[in-house]
C-alpha cells in the first residue's frame, strides 16, 4: 500500500467529515464528488445551480443522484452568510449591498460554512485563483487562534518506496521573516504530524551549514532556528541547513556531527518563496515525485486550494488530507 492509499483508508476508517466542493459545475469536481462519497472518505456537498450542475454532469457521462447539491443564492442560511459577512468586514469598508454580492460566490459562500460549523473542509481552485481562496479563507475562516501567519506546506510523495516529505512555503509568503519562519516550521511540522502520524524531523534550509557562510540571509535562518527552540523546545528542529546535509545522512554526519535532523529531515522548511516553490517543482519533475498540495496552514479550519490543472484524483486525494487535519 502507497502512502496516498494509506492516507485515504485513514481517512475512510479514523474520520467522520463533511467537504464542502464549491465548483460544482467543473466535471472534474463533480467526478471527485461521487468518489469521495462512493468510497466514504467524506460526506459530500457542491455548490451550483442543481439543473445546470446535473445536466453538465450526466452529459459527461456522471450522475450525481447522492449528491447534495446546494445553490448558494437559494439557500436557507443566505441571509445570515450576508450579516455575518457584513459584521466581519463593515471596518473595511463593506456594505450590505457588496456583501450580498460577495456571497454568491460559491468559494466566499462555502469558507461561511466552514465558519459557520455548516461542513468541515473546502476544497477550492480548480477554476478559481490561488489568490481567490487564500482571500476567503482569510477573510472568513481566519487564523487559527495563536496563529499569526498563513503559509503552505507541499506533500511530496516519492515514486518509490522512500518515505513521503514534507516542503514549505511554497505558496504564499514571498520572503517571510525569522519570526515567520519559525512559525512556518511548527505548523508544517503539525501537519506533517497530522496527516503521516509520525515524528517530525524539521530542517531549516539555506546555503550554509552551520557557519559555513556569512549573509544576511543565512542570519534570519538562524534567528528562526533559535525562536523556533524557544518556543517549542519539544520540537525536532535544527539549521541553517544545506539540502543535502538535510536528507543524505553521509553528508548529514560530516557538515553537521551531532545533529537529530541532520540526514534524516522529513519537513524541509525553505527561506522564501523562490527556493520552496522552485525546490519542490524540480523534485517533482525531475525525480518524479508526486506534490499533493498546496496544504494552507494557520487556518481555523482546513480550507484548500487546487491548481487548475488538477485532475479529479488530485481533488480525491486533498479531500483525504484535509479530512485528517480536520480530526482533532
Amino acid at each position: 500500500m502507497t502512502p496516498l492509499e494509506r492516507i485515504r483508508e485513514r481517512a475512510i476508517n479514523d474520520t467522520d467529515v463533511h467537504v464542502v466542493l464549491p465548483e460544482g459545475r467543473d466535471v472534474r469536481v463533480a467526478r471527485a464528488a461521487l468518489e469521495i462519497e462512493k468510497q466514504k472518505i467524506a460526506r459530500v456537498t457542491i455548490l451550483g445551480k442543481e439543473e445546470e450542475l446535473l445536466r453538465a454532469a450526466s452529459e459527461a457521462g456522471i450522475f450525481l443522484d447522492n449528491i447534495n447539491i446546494v445553490d448558494p443564492e437559494q439557500d436557507p442560511d443566505f441571509e445570515s452568510y450576508v450579516a455575518e459577512y457584513y459584521e466581519l468586514r463593515m471596518n473595511k469598508g463593506m456594505t450590505p449591498e457588496l456583501a450580498r454580492e460577495i456571497m454568491q460566490d460559491p468559494t466566499f459562500f462555502s469558507a461561511m460554512m466552514l465558519r459557520m460549523d455548516r461542513a468541515d473542509i473546502c476544497i477550492s481552485g480548480a477554476l478559481n485563483p490561488t489568490a481567490h481562496v487564500l482571500r476567503a479563507g482569510l477573510q472568513i475562516v481566519r487564523t487559527a487562534p495563536g496563529c499569526s501567519v498563513m503559509s503552505s506546506s507541499m506533500l511530496m510523495f516519492a515514486p518509490d518506496k522512500r518515505p513521503p516529505m514534507s516542503f514549505a512555503d511554497c505558496a504564499v509568503n514571498p520572503d517571510p521573516t525569522a519570526e515567520q519562519l519559525a512559525e512556518i516550521a511548527y505548523t508544517t511540522a503539525m501537519t506533517h504530524r497530522s496527516i503521516f502520524n509520525e515524528e517530525p524531523h524539521v530542517a531549516l534550509l539555506s546555503f550554509s551549514t552551520r557557519g559555513s557562510a556569512c549573509h544576511i540571509l543565512v542570519d534570519k535562518v538562524v534567528q528562526a532556528l533559535e525562536i523556533a527552540r524557544k518556543a517549542h523546545p519539544e520540537l525536532m528542529i535544527d539549521g541553517e541547513m544545506q539540502a543535502d546535509a538535510a536528507i543524505v545522512e553521509t553528508v548529514g554526519k560530516k557538515k553537521a556531527p551531532g545533529s537529530k535532523v541532520a540526514g534524516k529531515a522529513n519537513v524541509l522548511i525553505f527561506p522564501d518563496l523562490n527556493a520552496g516553490n522552485i525546490g519542490y517543482k524540480l523534485v517533482q519533475r525531475f525525480a518524479a515525485y508526486e506534490a499533493v498540495g498546496p496544504i494552507l496552514q494557520g487556518l481555523s479550519k482546513p480550507i484548500h486550494d487546487l491548481s487548475r490543472g488538477c485532475t479529479a484524483e488530485d481533488i480525491i486525494n486533498l479531500t483525504a488530507v484535509a479530512a485528517l487535519q480536520a480530526v482533532k
